[in-house]
């Protein structure tokens, strides 16, 4: 198999994982096998390349996982932020550790969003932090689901 490159696409089945990046906490959401509902996985705490790397694998080989969506935090404006450079560095990494292709969809207003959904919840703030990276994670990957862009080659964020 040949690693996959930023325009390998997604095989045509097979679950995704959307990824809420963050530099020490990224949240997992995980998509059925048909690619129509989103669910939230986890929150994973980063432990270096070796351990964050043995995680995905991990998750790659449990989940059927064929391919990635890692959340870009785009300004308002729709510049990408430095934080958007980091995000695809990091994609740029997981799809070396895991042979996944990768795409990336602007994850503007998702924790926002997902503040507001665990608002609504009755639970303490604390069970509410738990849960928010893989809540975002969750509408990123519900998000991309439903656009157009779903298997397609990834275009650039400007021609969105």
């Amino acid at each position: 198999m040949s690693a996959p490159t930023p325009t390998t696409p997604f095989p045509a089945r097979g679950r995704l994982a959307g990824i809420d990046f963050g530099t020490v906490r990224l949240g997992v959401a995980i998509s059925d096998p048909r690619r129509t509902l989103a669910s939230p996985y986890s929150n994973y705490t980063r432990s270096g390349p070796a351990a964050d790397a043995r995680y995905f694998q991990q998750l790659v080989a449990r989940e059927d996982v064929v391919g990635f969506v890692v959340g870009l935090p785009v300004h308002m404006s729709g510049e990408e932020s430095e934080k958007c450079r980091q995000a695809r560095a990091f994609g740029a990494w997981l799809s070396e550790a895991t042979g996944c292709p990768v795409r990336f969809f602007d994850e503007r207003y998702t924790t926002r969003e997902a503040e507001l959904l665990l608002g609504e919840a009755h639970m303490t703030r604390k069970k509410r932090k738990r849960r928010l990276d893989m809540i975002a994670a969750q509408l990123l990957l519900a998000g991309y689901l439903e656009s157009d862009q779903q298997g397609a080659a990834p275009a650039p964020l400007n021609d969105r």
